[in-house]
């Protein structure tokens, strides 16, 4: 589903849509032509599910997830960020590249971000790591952020042992809701 957006400012702005923009705030118009805020962190559930590593490669795999529990559509446009801490001492961000397309989120639709990171223990991960059972997130363009605990694919509690100073995200895409 494509989407476009529309920064405004100064005085409110009377769209083609009939739409009234607040000075300062973004809307999001769908490929529906219908119009819907930014997803916010708090609107959202979220998950981290760490499968395992992938043999021979040096690399593990992680999937976050984000799943609209608001009453109406949200538009979630760009990269999440994504926070590993080891208390006060290291940390590891998610970074992405490039500017991905905009996802529409209707109620109760989800979204992924598939992350790729070097874990503790493999050859020529340094000594930069972190090992954690929860993580710190935002929706893309939010201050606030959320604490997520870090589950297997079973749902049940792991830690994320990642090395380097980043986590590798793929571009957020718009995925089934599984229950």
């Amino acid at each position: 589903m494509r989407a476009t957006t529309r920064l405004t400012t100064g005085l409110a702005v009377l769209t083609a849509g009939l739409t009234l923009t607040a000075c300062g705030t973004t809307t999001t118009t769908t490929a529906e032509g219908t119009a819907a805020p930014p997803c916010r962190t708090a609107s959202l559930a979220w998950t981290l599910a760490v499968p395992g590593t992938e043999r021979g490669t040096g690399r593990a795999h992680a999937r976050l997830t984000a799943v609209n529990k608001g009453p109406g559509a949200c538009v979630f446009d760009g990269y999440p960020g994504l926070e590993i801490h080891n208390g006060k001492a290291e940390s590891i961000e998610g970074t992405g590249h490039g500017h991905p397309a905009a996802v529409a989120l209707p109620a109760k639709a989800s979204v992924t971000v598939d992350l790729t990171y070097t874990p503790g223990g493999t050859s020529g991960a340094g000594d930069w790591c972190v090992r954690q059972r929860e993580v710190v997130v935002r929706a893309p363009h939010d201050s606030r952020a959320a604490v997520v605990p870090v589950t297997d694919a079973h749902r049940g509690a792991v830690a994320i042992d990642a090395c380097g100073e980043t986590v590798s995200m793929a571009a957020p895409r718009r995925t089934p809701h599984v229950r």
